[in-house]
């Protein structure tokens, strides 16, 4: 990819004239990243598009899904919800792909929902790229942050807004910045942009209890049977409620994190069968949560959705309150209790003090938590001519991890292309369909691999 000295810029305009889009691209590499960039899009420019006084400024989103394990299928992009985004609209790009796109579309905003080392090669490949007048470059974190958290923040750092989804998260970001002399001044507090749906309330002969499930948490077999045991006996101690088993994703899809052992196949091995008054359900969060009397988690993301809409919410203890678990987050909150004691009829109660230090914002708040962050956005864009993109890392300070990252994606540790990363443009409808076709079968390949092999691989392992 030769290097590019400017964009196509735009000519002077009257103010009769039509207004130009903001154009937006939304990169995520997975289905829960998805839906927090694509939502996360829409919240920062719903109001940043008309701030010059020249009146309301289309908006203009395109999706794109980075090409790896977790790409998400249709099925999983239509179960995501509405995100203004149209499933059949988003289209899958390598890393070279996506690098091409923003160096010729022109984009003015871009947020990077991907995993760390993912954000970290493309703001290595866009600062390669030499644009004169780049986009703004957002990123974050789509959930609860309870691992990782420096390595995670700083294979963030370099871009220009990197979003904490609470004060309590705001606080960590720029102490971490901080202690290793990086610029700070990027960490915006803001919130989860999936947040919303009409409060609580009790219907009289509705008694439903939703278990949240979670891919890769915990992660043994005896654990999650252990989960799945207590979750069955809990609908036949109580024949007269609804007890749901919120699944992510069907065998054989992937999501931010690999299923090795899903609670579907966990669940037709379970002695006894199951219950009538017992069900597994797929579908939006929100539309679950609708009808939810008593959401039940070990760490899902979905207790602060559930808390944000007032719902009661239990995090289990009953595995222990452990990093690995994500529980320990949880700790001060008043929700942490056991399936034994759920069963009792106990209910948790959610400290005042620690909801409003999570951003869950349920009094009311939220309406106004992303009022700084369109600020910034608009302060940048205002800017016209950004700085350099300028990431903690670079060949010079972690020279043996920076490579590693940036050749996942197929870039030199300057975050151009490797030779052969860019395929040429092959010209003819069937040489196309048959390149899809063969990209298509070494995905699945791959995935089968991960999802499949590996697993089998690593118990064989530990026998």
């Amino acid at each position: 990819m030769p290097p590019r000295t400017s964009n196509a810029a735009d000519p002077a305009r009257t103010p009769a004239e039509p207004r130009p889009a903001l154009r937006v691209a939304v990169l995520a590499d997975s289905d829960t990243r998805w839906k927090w960039g694509a939502l996360t899009a829409r919240r920062l420019t719903a109001e940043v598009a008309g701030t010059d006084g020249r009146g309301a400024r289309p908006v203009e989103v395109s999706g794109l899904l980075l090409r790896g394990r977790a790409t998400p299928t249709p099925r999983q992009l239509a179960e995501v919800g509405e995100v203004g985004i149209e499933a059949e609209k988003v289209r899958e790009v390598t890393a070279v792909e996506f690098l091409h796109t923003v160096r010729d579309e022109g984009y003015d905003v871009v947020v990077l929902a991907l995993v760390g080392g993912g954000v970290q090669a493309m703001l290595h490949g866009l600062a390669a790229l030499h644009l004169t007048r780049r986009p703004v470059i957002v990123t974050g974190y789509v959930g609860v942050v309870y691992e990782k958290l420096a390595d995670g923040l700083l294979l963030r750092h370099g871009a220009d807004i990197v979003l904490a989804n609470s004060a309590h998260d705001a606080g960590r970001f720029r102490a971490v910045y901080e202690g290793v002399d990086a610029d700070a001044s990027a960490v915006t507090e803001a919130a989860l942009p999936f947040l919303g749906g009409a409060p609580y309330r009790p219907e009289e002969g509705r008694d439903t209890v939703v278990f949240a499930a979670q891919p890769s948490v915990p992660a043994s077999r005896a654990d999650r049977t252990y989960l799945l045991r207590r979750l069955v006996e809990h609908a036949r101690l109580h024949p007269r409620r609804e007890v749901l088993l919120k699944l992510r994703s069907k065998p054989g899809e992937h999501t931010t994190h690999i299923e090795e052992l899903p609670y579907q196949k966990l669940a037709q091995k379970l002695p006894g069968g199951l219950p009538p008054n017992f069900r597994l359900v797929y579908g939006h969060m929100g539309e679950v949560l609708d009808r939810t009397d008593l959401l039940v988690t070990v760490s899902s993301t979905a207790a602060l959705e559930s808390l944000h809409r007032r719902i009661p919410t239990a995090v289990l203890t009953d595995l222990g309150v452990r990093e690995p678990l994500g529980n320990h987050h949880f700790v001060g909150s008043g929700l942490l209790t056991s399936w034994d004691k759920l069963d009792g009829g106990f209910r948790p109660r959610p400290d005042s003090g620690w909801l409003a230090g999570q951003g869950v914002a349920a009094d009311g708040s939220y309406g106004t938590a992303y009022d700084t962050a369109r600020a910034r956005v608009a302060e940048l864009l205002a800017e016209g001519q950004l700085p350099p993109l300028a990431p903690y890392y670079t060949p010079a300070t972690a020279p043996g991890y920076l490579p590693g990252i940036l050749a996942r994606h197929h870039l030199a540790p300057d975050g151009t292309p490797l030779p052969g990363a860019a395929a040429p443009q092959e010209p003819g409808r069937v040489r196309g369909a048959v390149r899809e076709t063969v990209r298509n079968a070494a995905r699945g390949a791959y995935r089968h691999g991960v999802q499949r092999v590996a697993p089998v691989i690593r118990r064989m392992g530990e026998l």
